[in-house]
């Protein structure tokens, strides 16, 4: 007697299984972090926060998909997964959208106003509003765009803990980074420095050494003549001849024979006439330019480095506006200055060349080159080096054992795929300063200090005023500090808030501890930190791990986490990385839409973790395939009567055996984080199993050959389709949900992840399978090439193979005449499998 069958649909679809099966998931906490969980059952994910500005792109769902994969098959090997998921919403891409989308700029002079409201529609000059009022509108926006990635990302099968979401300009966030930051000072890791700044004069921000990017521009050497001592002329070649007021060395390599003999002397300044020394620093090329440098305050980061090592004064002539400042610096003739007053470079550029030329002091005609130029990541003009008042925290970069200690870190992380250590290695070594963590912005987490103004109102920057950790977080601007009243600021003797807000990274780094609840629920802190996996590109290894790095390793004394899954670009025809600033982004909706979220993530799954892969509607037409035959190939299998039981038949066993192999191979790949390979392995075996074995097995499974052969035949459907939709579910959770539900209780993402040895308990030779679809590829290639239909009759398979291939075919023959539709079978020794088909 045949078992009951499940009820299937009678024509199944891939299409609208995402809202239906998101829904259900989040009514019954498929995905809830169980916090009752002991740390060692707990897998914690830092999972990046995606910066809220506008609107997510493929890339997106490339990479989140790699991390989705990781914590589904976690979740299935029985551990509580903590999977949050954070809305990075501080920052400059927040800044301008606001600007943009409201026609509003902030000018923290202005007042609050409770009644403002943004116009429908913005004008061509942006509204100046107060910093509080801009700040409101930032959190208006973000908070309309938190609510569209959310429902991208539950679209896509994200299997996130919803309930454990964050924001990076949230309470809890600004609460941990000044925590954090107090910290910092009070150990001495946080110091403030007026010092050379690169210094972006679109933004008006500082900018850190992670942010920066080289860009060839065009550019021309200018050669100039300095006078030397004797009154002859020294000819020196500069790429910024404006900044010759700022000039307040030259220097040459020591070694360098032709300046040897001015070294230790002076040099006069063409135009401007002021008198610098000659000095040697082996950081000057012999080979560019004349050979000797003019050493101006500043031009590149060379200059910082010869004006710190060798003690040089300073002449700044660039203001915080990108234009020169109004006043000279010492020294400088006023009258020859004046033009200069408030140009910009450019204009300041076409002045001073000008006053050369007619000086006689410009040799020839200006030298083109293009030379690499230092741009802020999100900038469109070069950044200018300007002193000012920063905040820095100690990273290595010039504390040889915090470097060392910080390698040793990275050694101590398991690399997935192992070779991106490097890139943090590289980084880590080429420090050359520490970590700028000040930004002159609006919209981020403020300092959690104040500074008493003296007599005079002017602040005492050294002696500032920490805020209590109790009272975290804080603004300064709005909140008076311990022991002062608001009536006392910026009044002499009273006090005045620290105007600037937090690097974006100082936030970001702290991503686990804000996650996990540090100093704010002690119990989950305990329970997910240190977390067990970082996953994230690789073009941020140097900002984004690394900080997060070193803000773990000085305040825990441990790693943030113990593996680290890196991921690829995405990139565009052009082989170009996919980014919202290069306007080459493909938004993924429509894609989910067309292909199904199974078949986008398939797509993304495939890719190889670390490496670049091209964005490729194809390969999500294969998702799409694939989704659709899981779907057809499962309903066959329930239709036959699919039910648990003994498998006896050496076809089916043989399957159980290859299918052990398949799940070792998943296994093995997803535990080093290798989703490709993983579902390089199940895809390969299911494809066998629905073109093979399915085809072998579909008339003992109908019951062809009695009650005791089919009985084992739906006992081997059944075992292969659970495991086959338990491997898939992290790929494809939709499909697989979906299948399972037809002759399943539960979520197949509760399922335990398949075991081999379960299957092995059962399993055979696997060869025997092997020799039976040797046998059945043959005749249909006879039949293909005979140009016949794969129904057509055989009257006569004869087949010539050693003894033990053949006692293999002898026992799954009755499968094999079956599929290939074979009237008589003749099996005959040889030295090598042949068959020959007689139609």
């Amino acid at each position: 007697m045949n078992p009951p069958r499940p009820t299937l649909p009678e024509r199944p679809t891939i299409d609208g299984l995402e809202p239906r099966w998101a829904g259900r998931w989040e009514e019954l906490g498929v995905h809830r972090f169980d916090r009752d969980r002991p740390r060692e059952d707990v897998f914690a994910i830092d999972t990046p926060p995606p910066t809220v500005s506008g609107s997510l792109h493929v890339g997106h769902v490339f990479s989140y998909t790699h991390t989705d994969v990781v914590a589904r098959y976690r979740r299935m090997r029985g551990q509580a997964v903590f999977y949050p998921m954070g809305w990075d919403d501080n920052g400059l891409p927040t800044e301008r959208r606001v600007q943009n989308h409201f026609g509003v700029r902030c000018d923290p002079a202005l007042p609050y106003d409770p009644a403002f409201e943004p116009p429908e529609k913005p004008g061509d000059r942006q509204i100046p509003v107060s910093r509080r009022n801009f700040i409101a509108l930032c959190e208006r926006l973000t908070e309309t765009d938190e609510v569209a990635f959310e429902e991208l990302w539950r679209r896509l099968g994200l299997s996130v803990d919803w309930s454990t979401t964050y924001r990076t300009i949230g309470t809890r966030a600004r609460a941990a980074a000044q925590r954090a930051f107090l910290r910092n000072l009070a150990r001495g890791e946080a110091y403030l420095a007026e010092a050379p700044t690169l210094w972006d004069v679109t933004f008006r921000t500082a900018v850190a050494q992670a942010e920066l990017e080289d860009r060839e521009r065009p550019a021309a050497f200018h050669r100039l003549l300095f006078t030397r001592a004797d009154g002859t002329d020294l000819e020196v070649a500069t790429t910024r001849p404006e900044l010759l007021p700022a000039c307040v060395a030259l220097v040459a390599h020591p070694d360098d024979e032709r300046y040897r003999d001015l070294v230790g002397g002076t040099a006069r300044t063409p135009v401007f006439g002021v008198e610098v020394p000659v000095l040697a620093h082996r950081a000057a090329d012999p080979e560019k330019g004349t050979g000797i440098a003019m050493v101006c305050t500043f031009g590149d980061t060379t200059d910082v480095l010869w004006w710190r090592e060798l003690q040089l004064p300073t002449r700044a002539v660039v203001g915080r506006d990108g234009r020169f400042l109004p006043e000279p610096p010492a020294g400088v003739d006023p009258a020859e200055y004046a033009p200069l007053a408030g140009a910009t470079v450019h204009a300041a550029r076409e002045h001073v060349v000008a006053r050369l030329r007619e000086a006689g002091r410009l040799v020839g005609e200006p030298e083109r080159i293009t030379h690499a130029v230092k741009f802020y990541e999100k900038g469109d003009r070069p950044l200018e080096i300007v002193t000012t008042r920063q905040w820095y925290v100690r990273n290595g970069g010039r504390d040889a054992d915090l470097r060392e200690a910080l390698l040793r870190r990275g050694r101590e992380l398991d690399w997935h795929p192992p070779h991106m250590r490097a890139r943090y290695e590289n980084w880590v070594e080429g420090l050359n300063g520490d970590w700028l963590v000040s930004r002159q912005r609006f919209f981020g987490v403020p300092f959690p200090l104040w500074y008493p103004l003296d007599e005079h109102g002017e602040p005492a920057h050294d002696r500032p005023i920490v805020a209590d950790e109790a009272a975290l977080p804080v603004d300064p601007s709005t909140d008076a500090p311990p022991g002062y009243t608001e009536a006392q600021r910026g009044v002499p003797g009273g006090f005045a808030g620290d105007p600037d807000v937090m690097d974006t990274w100082a936030t970001s780094s702290l991503s686990p501890q804000i996650a996990g609840g540090w100093c704010s629920d002690d119990d989950l802190f305990r329970r997910v930190f240190p977390f067990d996996l970082r996953p994230q590109a690789h073009d941020i290894i140097r900002t984004w791990l690394f900080s997060t790095v070193l803000r773990a390793h000085t305040e825990h004394d441990t790693l943030p986490w113990r593996h680290v899954a890196i991921s690829g670009w995405i990139l565009d025809p052009d082989r170009k990385k996919m980014s919202k600033s290069k306007g080459n982004v493909v938004t993924p909706m429509a894609l989910l839409e067309q292909y199904g979220s199974d078949a986008v993530r398939y797509w993304a799954a495939a890719a190889r973790p670390g490496t670049d892969t091209a964005f490729d509607p194809g390969q999500m037409k294969i998702g799409r395939r694939l989704a659709i035959k899981v779907l057809n190939a499962s309903r066959f299998a329930l239709s036959t009567g699919a039910a648990p039981g003994a498998v006896t038949a050496p076809l089916d066993r043989a399957l159980l055996a290859e299918l052990a192999v398949t799940v070792d191979a998943a296994t093995a790949a997803l535990d080093e984080f290798d989703h490709a390979r993983a579902l390089e392995a199940v895809e390969r075996f299911f494809w066998h199993f629905c073109d093979d074995y399915l085809e072998l097995v579909k008339a003992r499974a109908y019951g062809e050959h009695g009650d005791d052969a089919a009985a084992s035949a739906r006992a081997g459907l059944a075992a292969a389709l659970s495991v086959l939709l338990r491997l898939f579910a992290p790929v494809l959770p939709f499909v697989t949900e979906e299948v399972w539900s037809w002759w399943q209780d539960g979520s197949v993402h509760l399922a335990p992840w398949p075991d081999a040895g379960e299957l092995r308990a059962q399993a055979g030779d696997p060869d025997v399978l092997t020799a039976a679809t040797d046998v059945l590829t043959a005749v249909r290639r006879a039949k293909s090439e005979a140009k016949v239909s794969m129904r057509t009759e055989v009257g006569k398979t004869v087949v010539t193979a050693p003894p033990d291939v053949l006692a293999r075919i002898a026992l799954a023959e009755t499968d094999v005449r079956a599929a290939g539709r074979i009237e008589e079978l003749q099996l005959r020794e040889g030295p090598a499998l042949e068959v020959q088909v007689l139609l």
